[in-house]
């Protein structure tokens, strides 16, 4: 029941996601007391391929009469005003926006499109503005139930493949399930009583994380529960093995993923430093579920789960697996171990110089969507027969004596068209200025950097510029600084954990290097994918900083999957042996692990959206990159060339190789208590 009202702590307005101490919240404060502050234009545009007649300036007059009896229309229309060239007319409606955002302001643009369009008689209509870029957006992110649905057919159809059974990928299924919906219930209730943000974004995120991390948690213990069943005949401890061998993995992969998103905590941009711990919170109960829920659910169903490929007691089981696909790539990879990882460090190194075509600066307003809804063909309309800034004014607020001189200085600025009279109230003034660009162009954003700069010479006029540009352009600056000073300290956390983990510092290092360099190939190929194959205008603000976030975070996890089962071999039979060891035995799982989370983040390019094809795109290619390339091959060699050198200054670093791969003193399996 809590899960079902997370929409209800949503929060989507754009300026709810800027820091308080940004100057565009604070022109929201101050320009309160001459209009509603919780407003937001939307641009109604009618059009006819011959030219407007003078019926259709009637039912444009007509339908703003109309305008002013839909509920959530604040104040009168501003028209309908007909462009120079006789091709469109232009009407500008205020609209209420409440705590819920883009929820609200949807419903309005409909009813307002259902004005519109009622006996229109093939005049054209469309809003856009930023009212209708909201609208379209939270009709796009409405498809959250379909995404949902998605993910979980990518799982299932992947689950099949990798086990080869037709009843045993409903268990992960139902627990990754049951990990959403508690998820979002605690979501939920830290929104409403600890003041997290949280908004549609986060949701689509977290459903997608959800899944592809707890399934991945799911493979790793139902692979080595289905090994530890062949080494023994009660399933119970079969189990409890299976916990004890995979459990430091799962939660040590858990751990480096919730605490790196819980880091977003430290950003200044609202929408991100939300994200972060809800996403956590998905993360940690995943782990949970998968560490109770599943096992129980594996030893209670019995070993006919696995039907039709059910393992058997063997009570003299083979050693360590010596062919296969992944015993052939170790056995390759050991031939000379030094030109493989220098080789592929290489490749990976150029695949990285992409990332020179990366232009995070933030997407315009028609650049959002990856299909062409009723804003941007609105919008496009209104930028042929209407100045680009018409309808969405830049916000300038100064102190009353100021404001003839405020005022000129925002009239000489490059990229301002108009520049209206100063309206005074109270001892302040408002002045509102016409931009020459899309408000939500990169053009429009170095126009309003030119007006802050101007405005801020006149002396004593504690002059500030807001509206909808000011907002992208505090979002962009606050997303930089963000990853300047998250991104380090999400390196330095990662490396502790490994530390811990592995009781060593080289073999943090290395891992931390390899993941770093897939981070880069990967943003590299993304970027020049982004430009040359799906033509997208640009990436927004936050993305470099979430998807570090993302591959970093879950690329690691492989790492550790793979490590963590070499140094359990290591102890047994030397480092060398172990990494080929290793990586037969965890290749198949760690790879349809991999396969599994990247699927799962390719199902958000199901979403019309820009922001949620990249995102997607660049951490499902990375997942693979790191899953195929990176662990199985760059990880393999650098163990094999460094040797025990991975271990220092551990114990197991004092324990040399043989030449034939065996250890001086092999250590003793240890024993386990019977519960």
């Amino acid at each position: 029941m809590l899960a079902g009202r997370l929409g209800d702590v949503e929060q989507n307005d754009n300026s709810a996601w800027l820091p308080g101490d940004a100057e565009s919240t604070r022109v929201v404060e101050r320009v309160a007391r001459f209009q509603p502050a919780d407003t937001v234009p939307a641009i109604v545009v009618y059009d006819r391929s011959g030219g407007v007649t003078a019926a259709d300036l009637a039912k444009a007059r007509a339908d703003a009469d109309a305008f002013r009896g839909v509920e959530g229309v604040e104040g009168a229309p501003q028209g309908p005003v007909p462009s120079e060239d006789g091709q469109a007319i232009q009407t500008v409606v205020q609209v209420h926006k409440d705590r819920t955002g883009w929820e609200g302001i949807g419903k309005v643009v409909d009813a307002l499109t259902e004005v519109g369009e009622r006996d229109a008689g093939g005049l054209g209509f469309h809003v856009t503005g930023p009212a209708g870029q909201a609208s379209d957006s939270i009709k796009a992110f409405g498809g959250g139930g379909g995404l949902t649905a998605i993910t979980a057919t990518v799982v299932v159809l992947i689950l099949l493949l990798t086990y080869r059974s037709p009843v045993l990928p409903l268990l992960p299924l139902l627990t990754a399930g049951a990990a959403l919906v508690t998820s979002e219930a605690v979501i939920y209730v830290l929104a409403r009583n600890a003041g997290l943000t949280v908004n549609k974004q986060t949701g689509f995120i977290l459903t997608v994380l959800v899944f592809g991390a707890a399934t991945d948690y799911a493979l790793l213990l139902t692979s080595r529960y289905r090994e530890e069943l062949r080494r023994h005949e009660d399933r119970h401890e079969a189990m409890a093995r299976a916990l004890r061998r995979s459990g430091p993995a799962i939660v040590a992969s858990a751990a480096t993923v919730a605490v790196s998103l819980t880091l977003l905590m430290l950003a200044t941009l609202n929408s991100t430093q939300g994200l972060g711990p809800a996403c956590a919170v998905g993360v940690l109960v995943g782990l949970l579920a998968m560490t109770t829920l599943m096992p129980a659910l594996l030893v209670v169903c019995g070993r006919w789960i696995f039907w039709p490929t059910t393992p058997s007691y063997d009570a003299t089981p083979a050693g360590a697996a010596t062919d296969g696909l992944w015993a052939r790539v170790g056995a390759a990879v050991a031939g000379r171990p030094r030109l493989v990882w220098a080789g592929t460090a290489l490749v990976l190194g150029v695949m990285t110089l992409g990332m020179f075509a990366l232009r995070a600066d933030g997407l315009a307003g028609k650049d959002q969507f990856t299909g062409r809804p009723q804003t941007v063909v609105g919008e496009e309309i209104s930028a042929r027969h209407f100045p680009a800034g018409s309808g969405d004014p830049v916000y300038v607020v100064a102190k009353a004596d100021a404001a003839r001189e405020v005022r000129d200085a925002l009239s000489g600025v490059p990229g301002v068209a108009r520049v209206a009279a100063p309206v005074v109230k109270g001892g302040e003034a408002l002045v509102l200025g016409e931009l020459r660009d899309d408000p939500s162009s990169t053009a429009a954003m170095r126009a309003v950097e030119r007006a802050r700069a101007a405005v801020h010479r006149v002396e004593g006029a504690r002059a500030q510029v807001g509206g909808t540009t000011a907002v992208l352009l505090d979002t962009r600056e606050a997303a930089d600084r963000d990853s300047a000073a998250i991104i380090p300290i999400v390196l330095v956390v990662v490396f502790l954990v490994l530390a811990l983990l592995l009781r060593a510092v080289v073999a943090p290092l290395l891992l931390m290097a390899t993941v770093v360099l897939s981070f880069g190939a990967a943003m590299g190929v993304s970027a020049l994918v982004f430009r040359h194959v799906f033509h997208f205008a640009g990436e927004e603000a936050s993305f470099p900083l979430l998807a570090f976030v993302f591959l970093v975070a879950l690329g690691i996890d492989y790492n550790i999957f793979l490590v963590t089962r070499v140094r359990e071999e290591a102890l047994r039979h030397g480092t060398r042996r172990g990494a080929l060891t290793g990586l037969s035995a965890t290749g198949g799982v760690i790879t349809s692990a991999g396969v599994v989370l990247a699927g799962t983040f390719a199902a958000m390019a199901s979403l019309p959206l820009v922001f949620a094809a990249e995102l997607g795109f660049a951490v499902a290619f990375g997942v693979l990159l790191d899953t195929l390339v990176v662990r199985s091959v760059l990880v393999t060699a650098l163990t094999l060339d460094v040797g025990r050198w991975m271990w220092w200054p551990s114990a197991l670093f004092h324990r040399p190789d043989t030449p034939g791969g065996e250890p001086a003193k092999p250590a003793p399996e240890p024993a386990l208590r019977s519960s």
